[in-house]
């Protein structure tokens, strides 16, 4: 079959053509392709899901710096001139000399001798700060993705500096926030936050106008008949 189309114009195609493209190509769209991925990122009911997630990563952060401050480490952290953050960082210097040490990067031992070390009183202070701010972040779900973010940053700090424990598990679950950002925080500050930040200055109209676009014509969702005629397209000779 041959057919000369001008532009705007589809090939003429007959009946059981295109009822067989468009059986492909509703069965493609049945197949669920990146439909988990919309549910589990942007509905409303996977917001049920991450608010459990926030609760527990929340508390965790948010006890974390509370001990830090008030708790049982405030003598290495809030107080005692940051004495934990230079053991902290003194051990893990310690451990890059040895043969199968748990900090495998010189750059990063030198960082922590030439920085963290002299300048630990009030890093400790800050770390203690950060903490106690990404579980409230986390807790009440406002800024969920920029609170997951900076716990993932003092997640790769510490397994850099040597210690793992239950970092990696925090920081994955981190990750999954961060990715869930638009509805991480739907149960929570952020349904409120996030709808007027965009009136509030030039980057947050931005912001909004990015997020909230609609995707380009070629990506936006088609009609089975339309993804049929795609497809006859394809194998339809000139």
């Amino acid at each position: 079959m041959s057919s000369t189309a001008s532009f705007g114009t589809l090939p003429s195609v007959s009946d059981k053509q295109l009822a067989v493209a468009t059986d492909n190509a509703t069965q493609t769209r049945k197949s669920g392709n990146l439909k988990f991925a919309n549910m589990l990122f942007r509905s409303k009911f996977a917001g049920v899901l991450w608010l459990i997630v926030r609760i527990w990563l929340g508390y965790q952060w948010l006890n974390a710096g509370y001990q830090k401050i008030w708790g049982s480490e405030k003598m290495g952290f809030w107080y005692g001139g940051g004495a934990g953050v230079y053991g902290f960082a003194k051990a893990g210097v310690a451990a890059n000399s040895q043969p199968y040490g748990a900090v495998g990067y010189g750059w990063w031992a030198a960082f922590l001798h030439n920085f963290v070390m002299p300048n630990s009183s009030w890093i400790a202070k800050l770390v203690s700060l950060g903490e106690l701010a990404i579980g409230i972040g986390l807790l009440v779900g406002l800024f969920t993705g920029v609170a997951a973010f900076a716990g993932i940053l003092l997640n790769f700090v510490y397994m850099m500096t040597g210690s793992v424990g239950v970092n990696p598990f925090y920081a994955m679950l981190g990750l999954m926030l961060v990715l869930a950002w638009r509805n991480a925080g739907m149960i929570g500050l952020d349904s409120f936050v996030l709808k007027s930040t965009a009136s509030l200055s030039p980057i947050g109209s931005f912001v909004h106008k990015i997020t909230h676009r609609q995707p380009p014509l070629s990506l936006q969702p088609r009609t089975d008949v339309q993804l049929a005629h795609r497809a006859l397209l394809r194998v339809i000779p000139e």
